[in-house]
C-alpha cells in the first residue's frame, strides 16, 4: 500500500496546524460560522443533528493494521466507542466535540491519514474495487492509478470550488464491485486489441434526486494520458456546471442536458488542447516514472507457493460462512475474506472500537497487514491463507463479526438517516434492523441467495437505494415518515435503476412489503435465478399485485 513521502506528510501536518488555528478562532468567536463552515467541510467536519460528525478518508478503501487500529482508538477516545463505515469506503464518527476535532486530525496524521476533501464541492475520496490486487478477474491492480488520481486531485486549485461535490471510482475488471457507472466519473482499466492497457471513461452517473447511469464517452485512453483526460472532463464541467441551482449542479445534469455526444465533443477538444501542453511547463500528466514509483508500493506481498486449496468443512456454520463470505484469490491456497459489519439486528456499517482493533490485528497477522473498506460498509482481508480460515472465523464469531450474509438480504446498505443526519427525512437504521431480524427469524434469508437491499433516509441517496435489487427511500409525508419501495436496481456491470412500486408504507408496512416481494420471487424463480433476474424476466406486475393486495376479510 502507498506510503507517504516527505511532501505528503508535510501537507497533512500543515493542514492540521491550519485547522487547529481556524477552530480556535471559531471557538473564540473571531471567526464566524459562515466563514468557518467551508473550512471545516474541506476537513471532513459536518454539523449534524446532535453533534459534529467527522468523515475520515480511506483512499481506494485500503488500510494498514496500524491505520485501522488508530480508527478504533479514535472511536474510544473521541466518540462513543464505535465508528461507522460508509459507502465511500470511508469511516465517520458521529459524536465529535469541535474543540477536539484538530486533535483527531493530528492523531490521524501520525498514521498517514486525513479527512481532507471528504466534504465540500471538490473531488472527494476516490473509491475502487475492494478485491483489487487479489482477485483473479482484474487486468491490473487499479489502486496505483487511484493513488495517482488522489495526488492529482488533492488541493487541485481549479477543482476545490466545483459547482457540486464530485466522485470518482476506478476498477479493472468486468465485474463491477464499486458501482463505477453511478459515479460522476467511472474509470475501467481495460486492454485493447493490441493488449495495451488503457482507461475507459464513463461520465455523468450518480444517484440523488435525479439518478442516472453514466454513459461511455471514450472506450480507450492511453494510460500515459488518463490524468489529462480526467482533467479535460472536469474542466468542461467546471466551465458549464450550474452554480445557480444546487439540484441541477451535478455533472450528470450537464451531460444529460448537453447530450453525451456534445459533452464528449467538448471534452475531446479540451483534451486535444491539453495534449499540446505536453513537455512544456503546463504539462499536467505526471511522468511515467512517478507511476512506476507508486506501483512499487502496491507490489504483491510475499505469497507462499504450493499451498493446498482444500478445506475441512465439517463444521456446518463454518462451511456456510466460507460459502458466503470468501471469494477466490488469484494465488492458490489463499482466499479473499469479507467481514460482515451487519449482524442480525445491528446497525449496518457500525463497528465498536474493540471490533475495529480486532480487525486491525487480524489484518496485520493474517493478511499481510492489509485491510479494505468496502462501499457496502463491510471490511475485507484480501490475502488470507485458506489454512488460517477456520481460526480467523472462530475469532470473528467471538467478536460478533462472522455473520454469513455477504450480498444477501441481511447485508443491508443503510445511511445513518434521521437518527443522525440533518438532511434526512426519515430513519434508516430501525428499518434495516427490523428487516434483518424478520428474515433471520423466518429463515428465508438463505433461500433468497444474492439479494442486495439498500436504504436511504432521504433523496440524496447515501444508502444507494436506486441501485438496490430492493431499494427503500424514506420520505416525509406531512410530518410522518413514509417509505417508498423500488425494485430492479443494480450497481454492477448490469447497472440499472430501480422502479418505484407504488404508494409508500409506514415503518412496519415496509418490512411486510419486502417480505411479500421476496415471496413473489421464491414462487417464480427458475433454476439459479437471482431476485434481480426473476424481476427482469416477469416484470413489476406480479410484485405490485402481491405487495398491494388487500387482506381477505373474515366472515
Amino acid at each position: 500500500m502507498y506510503v507517504y513521502d516527505h511532501y505528503d506528510q508535510q501537507m497533512v501536518d500543515t493542514r492540521v496546524a491550519e485547522f487547529r488555528d481556524q477552530t480556535r478562532r471559531r471557538i473564540e468567536g473571531t471567526l464566524s460560522e459562515e466563514n468557518f463552515r467551508p473550512l471545516r467541510l474541506q476537513n471532513g467536519l459536518y454539523l449534524q443533528l446532535h453533534a459534529y460528525m467527522l468523515r475520515v478518508a480511506v483512499p481506494y478503501g485500503t488500510l494498514s493494521g496500524a491505520q485501522m487500529r488508530m480508527l478504533g482508538d479514535i472511536a474510544d477516545k473521541y466518540d462513543r466507542g464505535y465508528g461507522h463505515f460508509t459507502t465511500r469506503q470511508n469511516i465517520q464518527y458521529n459524536w465529535i466535540k469541535l474543540e477536539e476535532a484538530p486533535d483527531i486530525l493530528a492523531d490521524l496524521a501520525t498514521v498517514e491519514m486525513h479527512a481532507i476533501q471528504t466534504s465540500g464541492n471538490c473531488i472527494r475520496n476516490t473509491t475502487s474495487d475492494q478485491f483489487a490486487g487479489a482477485t483473479p478477474d482484474e487486468v491490473v491492480d487499479p489502486r496505483p492509478y487511484g493513488e495517482l488520481i488522489r495526488q492529482w486531485s488533492t488541493f487541485h486549485p481549479e477543482f476545490l470550488t466545483l459547482p457540486r461535490k464530485f466522485k470518482i471510482a476506478i476498477i479493472a475488471s468486468e465485474t463491477d464491485r464499486a458501482a463505477m457507472r453511478l459515479h460522476d466519473i467511472g474509470i475501467n482499466l481495460v486492454k485493447n486489441e493490441a493488449g495495451e492497457l488503457g482507461a475507459a471513461f464513463y461520465v455523468g452517473g450518480g444517484m440523488g434526486r435525479t439518478p442516472m447511469i453514466a454513459p461511455l464517452i471514450r472506450d480507450f485512453v492511453p494510460l500515459d494520458q488518463f490524468i489529462t483526460y480526467a482533467e479535460a472532463c472536469l474542466r468542461v464541467y467546471n466551465r458549464y456546471g450550474r452554480r445557480d441551482n444546487k439540484y441541477k449542479a451535478r455533472i450528470k445534469i450537464l451531460v444529460h442536458e448537453l447530450g453525451a455526444a456534445e459533452y464528449t465533443r467538448q471534452v475531446e477538444a479540451e483534451f486535444a488542447h491539453l495534449l499540446t501542453l505536453q513537455n512544456t511547463a503546463g504539462n499536467i500528466e505526471p511522468p511515467l516514472a512517478e507511476l512506476e514509483r507508486i506501483k512499487a508500493y502496491f507490489a504483491d506481498p510475499a505469497f507462499e507457493s504450493g499451498l493446498s486449496d482444500s478445506l475441512d468443512l465439517a463444521n456446518a456454520d463454518f462451511a456456510k460462512w466460507v460459502a458466503t463470505n470468501t471469494a477466490p484469490h488469484k494465488v492458490p491456497g489463499y482466499a479473499i475474506v469479507s467481514i460482515s459489519c451487519k449482524p442480525v439486528g445491528g446497525i449496518p456499517g457500525d463497528a465498536t472500537a474493540d471490533q475495529i482493533r480486532l480487525m486491525a490485528d487480524l489484518g496485520r497477522d493474517l493478511s499481510f497487514d492489509e485491510l479494505r473498506v468496502t462501499h457496502t460498509q463491510n471490511i475485507v482481508l484480501p490475502h488470507v491463507k485458506k489454512a488460517d480460515l477456520f481460526g480467523l472465523w472462530s475469532k470473528l464469531v467471538a467478536a460478533d463479526l462472522a455473520t454469513a450474509n455477504i450480498d444477501q438480504i441481511g447485508d443491508i446498505i443503510a445511511c445513518p438517516g434521521l437518527d443522525y443526519c440533518s438532511l434526512a427525512n426519515a430513519r434508516s437504521i430501525p428499518v434495516a434492523q427490523k428487516i434483518s431480524q424478520a428474515f433471520a427469524s423466518n429463515g428465508k434469508g438463505e433461500k433468497l441467495g444474492e439479494l442486495k437491499l439498500k436504504i436511504s433516509g432521504c433523496i440524496i441517496a447515501c444508502g444507494h437505494h436506486h441501485a438496490g435489487h430492493i431499494g427503500i427511500l424514506g420520505v416525509d409525508r406531512k410530518g410522518t415518515e413514509n417509505y417508498q419501495l423500488s425494485l430492479g436496481g443494480s450497481e454492477g456491470a448490469d447497472c440499472s435503476l430501480g422502479t418505484i412500486t407504488g404508494p409508500g408504507f409506514d415503518e412496519d408496512g415496509i418490512v411486510g412489503a419486502v417480505e411479500k416481494a421476496t415471496d413473489v420471487y421464491l414462487a417464480n424463480k427458475q433454476g439459479e435465478e437471482r431476485f434481480l433476474d426473476t424481476y427482469r424476466r416477469i416484470g413489476m406486475a406480479p410484485f405490485k399485485d402481491a405487495i398491494y393486495a388487500k387482506e381477505p376479510v373474515n366472515g
